[in-house]
């Protein structure tokens, strides 16, 4: 048998927030697999056991660029330490001309862009001058540069915490701003079902049927169930599939609205500012009182 360990409890309390007897029996169960613990968690307890989006926390922004007539274009995210820093007038300089110059001189890695001139030297040298004035660490954590196969639209929210590019075949620059606020909004996986991985699918499709099976219902009934449940799945996390937020029916999906439109989507990019980035939580309490601790031995 596995050996339960209190970090790898304390690591699936965290990505679930569920109990910690609820987290040591589930690691228990898969013989300490997080993935399934997690899985078995999910089946118990809910998607409310995934709390990834709340750990979501790592500060800074996301830089965009777009050529004047829609062709091409480019995504960066930029990342702080703090908001405050996200909010300077240099940090916010330095994310828009990343973008740019990933757009105009398309290099291959972060390694390549922060090689390149900006200002009076490199976007590296530009970076670490503004660490020292600042004294905080940054860093380009990622990029993306896109070309249209029709025409780019764009959106940034929050204080540009989100962005998105979307490429549109068709329509008017109201459907590619209309298009770019629902992704923002929506947060889309995929175009479409064949962007989503199988593995996913999988998941989803044994946990409808540990659900439907704890909740008694016949086992000839269960793939059907399990069928169902990844059809509504795919429609939630598909872009083609969602309801358009702006539906004044609440029904018309995006694959509806484009088609009314005699438009389609090529594809899109949304850049979330820390996703996937589990940002460092500090005990206040706990920080002065270990403060107050050493003191006090100092004096002694």
């Amino acid at each position: 048998m596995a050996e339960i360990t209190a970090s790898m409890v304390k690591e699936l309390r965290e990505k679930t927030d569920a109990p910690m007897m609820e987290c040591k029996k589930a690691l228990t169960e898969a013989a300490g697999d997080m993935d399934k613990a997690e899985e078995i968690l999910r089946v118990k307890l809910g998607n409310k056991a995934t709390k990834a989006a709340s750990r979501v926390a790592a500060e800074g922004l996301v830089g965009m660029y777009l050529s004047a007539d829609g062709k091409f274009g480019a995504v960066v995210e930029v990342n702080s330490e703090t908001d405050f820093v996200a909010k300077n007038d240099e940090f916010i300089a330095l994310s828009k001309g990343c973008a740019e110059l990933v757009a105009t001189k398309n290099p291959a890695d972060v390694a390549a862009l922060s090689a390149l001139p900006m200002g009076e030297g490199t976007v590296e040298t530009t970076r670490a001058a503004l660490v020292g004035k600042i004294g905080e660490n940054m860093s380009i954590r990622r990029f993306e540069r896109i070309e249209a196969k029709g025409k780019l639209a764009f959106y940034v929210h929050g204080g540009s915490k989100i962005g998105v590019v979307v490429d549109v075949v068709g329509g008017d620059e109201q459907l590619g701003k209309d298009l770019a606020m629902h992704i923002a909004a929506s947060k889309p996986k995929s175009l479409d079902a064949s962007g989503v991985s199988a593995d996913l699918l999988d998941a989803e499709r044994r946990i409808a049927i540990e659900k439907a099976r704890e909740a008694g219902k016949p086992e000839a009934m269960l793939e059907k169930i399990a069928e169902g449940t990844v059809q509504k799945y795919l429609k939630d996390v598909t872009l083609l599939g969602q309801v358009f937020v702006k539906a004044e029916d609440g029904k018309q999906t995006i694959e509806q609205l484009l088609k009314s439109k005699g438009a389609s989507v090529a594809g899109f990019t949304l850049y979330v500012v820390g996703e996937g980035i589990e940002k460092k939580v500090n005990d206040f309490a706990a920080e002065v009182a270990e403060q107050a601790a050493a003191a006090a031995a100092a004096r002694k």
